[in-house]
């Protein structure tokens, strides 16, 4: 089976099976070393119908989209049901150590994880933006997964649901922790995309083909600076206390004042030329921005 089209896992049982593994220990949670990953099938592009958490060390030969990620350090990554893996047709590498934590959106059904899950937004970030761990981290974040492992691999009684889904909000959160200080920590990777994402934003605004462009969408910002949406907006939140769209809307009403201090454009004119539609739109606003309306302010000016 080629890498042209995914292949979709629909279990945690048949990804098993995929594998080389036994029958799993609990049918909608489980827990897969890598050391022991099967090389034998041919199969290099996944989609799972589960959620994946892994932390991999020696592996250089995972992709997301068209990205390839170095993986030679420990680090994290976290897939959500649906999301495309895809890796190389010369197989497992042979140093590949980690392991693969599966979760069935079944196992959280009804449980205080069910909705929370959602709320990590790394479970959308790309495979290129991985969590790096110091070794500290990931002695702690392996312990955890080494109990729920025991927990599902025990005799399954009316506690061990509970148990399990504690181990897991404890890892998500733990996980939430190291992103935060990964977006502190490595601040010259993070610092050059606020440095491109201010160029990008000038450059987009010097324009003058605004008005027919309109102004410019977080989906288009995050794919010129080639990162998810969601690991962008998490960055520029920890970094600046601003989302995507804040900061599209501070270029906005920095060149707003610009042609309102030094042109004798009409409002509606410069509304237009800054792509909006409606003049009251843009008025709405730069008052909500400035505590000013477009006028008010331009007055100071004369």
């Amino acid at each position: 089976m080629g890498n042209s089209k995914p292949y979709r896992i629909k279990s945690i049982t048949e990804l098993h099976q995929i594998a080389g593994y036994d029958k799993p220990h609990h049918p909608l949670i489980s827990i897969l070393n890598l050391e022991g990953l099967s090389s034998s099938t041919s199969i290099t592009t996944v989609i799972f119908d589960f959620y994946v958490v892994s932390m991999k060390r020696g592996c250089d030969k995972l992709f997301y989209g068209q990205q390839k990620y170095d993986f030679d350090e420990g680090v994290m990554a976290f897939l959500s049901p649906g999301q495309i893996l895809r890796g190389e047709e010369s197989g497992v590498p042979k140093n590949l150590s980690g392991w693969m934590l599966f979760i069935d959106p079944d196992f959280l059904w009804g449980t205080s994880l069910a909705g929370k899950i959602k709320k990590h937004e790394y479970f959308d970030y790309s495979t290129s933006e991985a969590l790096f761990l110091s070794d500290r981290e990931e002695t702690l974040i392996n312990g955890i997964v080494e109990n729920i492992r025991f927990e599902y691999q025990a005799n399954i009684d009316k506690f061990s649901q509970d148990i399990i889904i504690s181990h897991l909000e404890t890892l998500l959160n733990y996980s939430e922790r190291f992103y935060q200080r990964q977006f502190i920590t490595r601040k010259i990777t993070n610092h050059h995309v606020l440095d491109r994402l201010e160029r990008l934003l000038s450059d987009y605004f010097n324009n003058d083909d605004l008005a027919t462009k309109g102004l410019p969408t977080v989906q288009y910002i995050s794919e010129n600076l080639n990162v998810s949406p969601s690991y962008l907006r998490s960055l520029l939140k920890t970094l600046t206390g601003k989302s995507t769209q804040q900061h599209i809307h501070d270029k906005l009403i920095e060149k707003a004042k610009d042609k309102l201090s030094t042109t004798d454009l009409s409002v509606s004119e410069i509304a237009y030329e800054l792509g909006f539609e409606h003049m009251q739109s843009f008025s709405k606003l730069f008052k909500e921005k400035t505590k000013k309306s477009p006028l008010a302010f331009r007055a100071g000016f004369n």
